[in-house]
């Protein structure tokens, strides 16, 4: 599974360029799990017209509908043909005071209904604390009890990975997603294992690092995403190996 996240960039223009660079550099067209996030005021645009990717999202949404300006409910998701929400990412926690209650509400009003993509991770002063792990299964103490959908998904995304060109290890990276998927297992009502995506300064020039390692199953591209020519690369690398 790969998906990009867009985050808050994009024009008409640049996703016209983008579909092309990208389909001019994807070397096989598999059946792998493949999205874009884009701001969601794209998303109809995008998802018509960009065919070479098969499944389209959105970066966020809310848990209720109703008098609530800016915000974009799940029923609205699923009336646009949605395939997926990231939530809980590091930018909505700091820059929009996001926390763990709120999250937990946002995946509930999701569950069963739009796959979700629950982003989780550690801040540099926590890491070098030696506090990773704790903090990892605090943020996912919301899903406690939870039956979730069997795409329910976790992004492990370091915070001070994010953008920086700085990445954790390959094997601490595959020690801390087999840890994730054990908590998620042994939290969910129905002890569900989920897939885990690394996010966090992926390029095209360390994705094999990554996804060489038995319990990373994909990646979550911010930066590089925004390059058709580079996602493809990303794209290839992953389907070279664990396809």
């Amino acid at each position: 599974m790969i998906i990009a996240n867009w985050k808050c960039n994009g024009s008409t223009e640049m996703y016209k360029t983008w579909s092309v660079d990208f389909s001019n550099e994807l070397l096989h067209k598999k059946d792998t799990y493949l999205g874009i996030a884009p701001p969601s005021i794209y998303f109809g645009d995008i998802k018509s017209y960009l065919t070479c990717i098969p499944f389209i999202g959105v970066q966020d949404v809310d848990y209720l509908d109703g008098p609530r300006t800016g915000a974009i409910s799940v029923d609205m998701l699923i009336d646009m043909d949605c395939n997926f929400s990231i939530v809980g990412h590091s930018e909505r926690r700091q820059l929009f005071n996001e926390d763990n209650e709120l999250i937990k509400k946002k995946i509930e009003s999701l569950n069963n209904k739009i796959m979700t993509v629950l982003c989780i991770g550690e801040t540099m002063v926590e890491s070098q604390k030696g506090s990773t792990k704790n903090i990892l299964e605090e943020q996912l103490g919301i899903i406690k009890g939870l039956e979730l959908n069997e795409s329910f998904t976790v992004a492990y995304e370091p915070v001070w990975a994010i953008g920086s060109g700085l990445t954790p290890e390959p094997n601490d990276i595959n020690e801390i997603h087999k840890y994730i998927k054990d908590v998620v297992q042994s939290y969910s009502a129905n002890n569900h294992i989920p897939g885990v995506l690394y996010g966090g300064s992926v390029t095209d020039i360390n994705a094999e690092s990554f996804f060489k390692k038995q319990y990373v199953d994909g990646a979550l591209v911010g930066g590089a995403s925004l390059k058709g020519a580079s996602f493809a690369k990303i794209v290839n690398i992953f389907n070279g190996m664990k396809q």
